[in-house]
C-alpha cells in the first residue's frame, strides 16, 4: 500500500503523523510511505531522517494525497484539505466529526474510508489511540490553568501550590477519564487542593485508592459541579463521550457564580466543549474571558509540546497502521474488532452512531464479519 503522510495545516499545529522507525516498519513490510517536504520539522525530525527509513519526499501535500491510498494525519482534515480527497481513499485521523457537520458532508460526498483514532476501542473501552493525547493534554492542562492564572494573563492572581501561611489554590477536575487522572497527578504536585467529579462511583473508588485519598473525589452532578466551581481557582472540564458531542456541564448562568479570574481549561473543546461558553482557540491566542472568568480553549493542546506528543502517537498508532497497510482496510476491520470501531464513514456511508446522533443524520452501520458485506 502507498501510505502518505501530509505536513499538518492547522495554525500551530507542529505534530507530524508518524516518525522514521514508523516509516521503517511499513517500507519493511512492503509498503511505500510518501512524506510532505518538512512536515516533521516541528516535531524536530528532518527530511533525512524519512529518507534514510524508506520514504519518499514530495513536494507538496497536493502529491501526497493524489499517490497515496491511505492518508495518516494528526489532526482533522481542513476545509483546503477537502477537495484533496479521493473516492474509496483511506483517511487515518483524529476526525471529533460531531461538532463539525461541514467536514463529515465532504466525506460522505467524496466517499473517502474514515478511520478515526479517537473512536478506536478495546473490549474493555478504553480508547489506545486516544489516550497517549489525553496524557498529554491532561498535564498539560495545569500547566497552562497555572499560568492563565496569573495576574497579566488575566487571572486572579492565585499559586496554586501557595506557600508556608498562604492557603494553595483550589482545583476542580470534571471527568475522571485518562485528561482528569493525568491533571490530577499534575495538580497534586503544585500542592494544590484537587477534586475530581465523575458519574461512576466504581471510577472514584479507583481514583480515591490510587492517589491514596490526597484527591477529594464527588459525585459529578449539577448541584455538586455548580457548588464547587465557586470556590476553584482553576477547573479542568475532562469530559468524553466516545464519538460524541461532549456535554455542556457548565453553563452560562452558572459564571456568575464563579470567583472572578478564576480559570477553566476546557479540555473537550476539540468534542464541542463541556462549557456552554467554549470556543476553541490557539497556541498564538489561547485564552479570551466571558463573565470574569479566564477560558483557555485550545483544540489541539499536544501541539504545543509536538516532539514528545508525535512520538507518543506513533506508538500507539503505529500498530493500526501496519493492519491497514498490510491487510488492506476490509481484511484489517474483519480482524480487528477495536479497528472497526475506528470507522466513521464508509465509501458515502455514516457509520458512527454518536456522529450521526449529533448531527440528526442517519446511521448505516457495516459489519465487516459479515459475508454479505458488499466490498
Amino acid at each position: 500500500m502507498i501510505v502518505g503522510v501530509p505536513k499538518e495545516i492547522k495554525a500551530y499545529e507542529n505534530r507530524v503523523a508518524i516518525i522514521p522507525a514508523g516509516v521503517e516498519a511499513l517500507v519493511k513490510t512492503g509498503n511505500r510511505v510518501i512524506v510532505e517536504a518538512n512536515a516533521g520539522l516541528g516535531s524536530g525530525i528532518a527530511d533525512e531522517a524519512y529518507l534514510r527509513a524508506g520514504a519518499e519526499i514530495a513536494g507538496t501535500n497536493v502529491e501526497v494525497f493524489e499517490k497515496a491510498e491511505m492518508i495518516m494525519k494528526v489532526k482533522e482534515p481542513l476545509p483546503p484539505e477537502y477537495p484533496l480527497f479521493r473516492e474509496d481513499q483511506v483517511v487515518f485521523t483524529y476526525f471529533h466529526l460531531a461538532p463539525v457537520p461541514d467536514l463529515t458532508m465532504a466525506m460522505l460526498k467524496t466517499k473517502i474510508v474514515g478511520i478515526a483514532y479517537e473512536t478506536i476501542q478495546l473490549d474493555d473501552g478504553s480508547l489506545p489511540l486516544l489516550t497517549p493525547m489525553s496524557e498529554v493534554a491532561g498535564r498539560m492542562s495545569i500547566h497552562v490553568g497555572e499560568y492563565s492564572l496569573q495576574k497579566e494573563r488575566g487571572g486572579k492572581g492565585v499559586l496554586l501550590g501557595g506557600v508556608p501561611g498562604v492557603e494553595p489554590g483550589v482545583v476542580v477536575i470534571i471527568g475522571g477519564g485518562v485528561v482528569g487522572t493525568n491533571a490530577a497527578k499534575m495538580a497534586l504536585g503544585t500542592g494544590a487542593d484537587v477534586y475530581i467529579l465523575d458519574v461512576d462511583v466504581n471510577r472514584l473508588r479507583y481514583l480515591d485508592d490510587i492517589f491514596g485519598g490526597r484527591v477529594k473525589t464527588v459525585m459529578s452532578n449539577h448541584y455538586n459541579i455548580e457548588r464547587l466551581i465557586s470556590c476553584a481557582d482553576l477547573v479542568i472540564g475532562a469530559v468524553l463521550v466516545t464519538g460524541a458531542k461532549a456535554p455542556n456541564l457548565i453553563t452560562r448562568d452558572m459564571l456568575p457564580k464563579m470567583q472572578e479570574g478564576s480559570v477553566i481549561v476546557d479540555v473537550a473543546v476539540d468534542q464541542g466543549g463541556c462549557v456552554e461558553t467554549t470556543h476553541p482557540t490557539y497556541h498564538d491566542d489561547p485564552t479570551f474571558k466571558v463573565d470574569g472568568i479566564v477560558h483557555y480553549c485550545v483544540a489541539n493542546m499536544p501541539g504545543a509540546v509536538a516532539r514528545t506528543s508525535t512520538f507518543a502517537l506513533t506508538n500507539a498508532t503505529l500498530p493500526y497502521a501496519l493492519k491497514l497497510a498490510n491487510l488492506g482496510h476490509e481484511e484489517a476491520m474483519k480482524q480487528d474488532r477495536a479497528l472497526r470501531k475506528g470507522l466513521n464513514v464508509y465509501k458515502g456511508k455514516l457509520v458512527c452512531r454518536p456522529v450521526a446522533e449529533a448531527q440528526g443524520m442517519e446511521c448505516e452501520p457495516i459489519d465487516f464479519c459479515c459475508a454479505a458485506a458488499n466490498f
